[in-house]
């Protein structure tokens, strides 16, 4: 059955997949630098720790049956009965907010945001059209897709964490291009990204703990008072846009701007990497991944139980938590990330600050 299962699904993605936007894989040059990382063992790369995909011993998982779990299963309160509420982007405001240095954020929904920080644009995981090769599949909710590349300021960074078509959205990287400074992403996502049209010389990859510091870019007189720093920091998540995963790395970073510290916590479990990043870093503001979670996929996404866990291993001075707000990709109820977030908050003692779709919303 879930061999049928899965001819008839490569089948419909012959039909209704643009192929170009799988992307591709590394090789060459690219390839032989992921082989010299040391988080990457047999052709592939590797978590921290050792992680399982599937965890629910009870049952026989594969990517084929989790698929059709979902399609069949119930679909009671995975969306909103109603649009989501969500604001047009404020052009004027946030050219205002880059001109006066003022310090913000904008959340797109899911994992999608823009801070302004220092006069600088940092636009992390764009997706604005679907996040899904396959264009029935994954349709965000009501309300939430009103946001498109024309509308955005110039981007000085355009950050990806990994390469899932949630985070990596095609259509929306192809039609940045042109406004976009410096790529930051982990090694290999870069090839993606060359396939469809971004100059090499854009395009900075990092394993982890690596960092991008505009200080080798910029001798100016005040380079180092404005200087942007990426660090490239650990997760537990796994890659892939195709049949063959992990061919190229997932991360989080820590970005260093404007006197402020903030963690992008892209995807991962709960591990040890985040008390490790938590030690290391003083940070200001941790933006964590709350959504999307499963028992059947529990060290690859951060459950419930263990968000407060990730807020006290961090020990940022605030949190924003995302991955939520625009599709179902997961079997839990559309809002239920809304109050795991607060318990979370309550249990660890840490401040929260929760944003709505669309909004300039100042950064602590």
């Amino acid at each position: 059955m879930l061999i049928t299962l899965g001819i008839l699904l490569a089948i419909v993605a012959l039909f209704f997949t643009d192929y170009v936007s799988i992307g591709r894989i590394p090789h060459g040059a690219r390839l032989e630098r992921c082989r010299k990382s040391p988080n990457f063992q047999n052709g592939r790369f590797v978590n921290p720790e050792p992680t399982k995909l599937f965890t629910d011993a009870e049952k026989k998982q594969s990517t084929a049956s989790i698929i059709w779990n979902f399609l069949t299963g119930s679909k009671k309160g995975l969306k909103p009965e109603k649009p989501t509420e969500a604001s047009p982007l404020d052009t004027e405001a946030i050219e205002q907010a880059i001109k006066e240095k003022q310090n913000k954020i904008i959340w797109f929904g899911h994992s999608s945001y823009l801070l302004v920080i220092d006069g600088k644009t940092i636009l992390v995981d764009p997706v604005l059209f679907r996040g899904s090769p396959i264009s029935f599949i994954n349709r965000p909710f009501k309300g939430t897709s009103i946001y498109r590349p024309q509308d955005f300021p110039f981007i000085d960074y355009l950050v990806y964490t990994h390469d899932h078509y949630d985070h990596l959205d095609y259509k929306a990287a192809k039609r940045l291009k042109h406004n976009v400074g410096k790529v930051i992403a982990p090694l290999g996502v870069g090839s993606h990204l060359e396939y469809w049209g971004y100059k090499p010389e854009s395009i900075t990859e990092l394993d982890w703990e690596e960092k991008y510091s505009s200080l080798n870019q910029d001798c100016g007189s005040d380079a180092e008072e404005h200087s942007v720093t990426f660090h490239c920091t650990p997760a537990r998540h796994f890659s892939g846009r195709g049949f063959r995963r992990n061919r190229t790395l997932w991360a989080s970073f820590v970005l260093e701007v404007g006197g402020r510290s903030v963690f992008i916590g892209g995807d991962s479990g709960y591990g040890s990497h985040f008390k490790g990043i938590g030690e290391k870093y003083n940070l200001d503001l941790a933006i964590i991944e709350n959504g999307q979670y499963n028992p059947r996929w529990a060290l690859i996404h951060t459950m419930p139980e263990n968000l407060h866990n990730v807020m006290e291993d961090l020990n940022a001075s605030e949190y924003i938590t995302v991955h939520h707000g625009k599709f179902a990709l997961a079997q839990h109820n559309w809002d239920e990330p809304l109050e795991n977030e607060k318990a979370a908050a309550e249990k660890s003692g840490k401040k929260l600050k929760v944003l709505q779709i669309g909004y300039l919303t100042d950064l602590p």
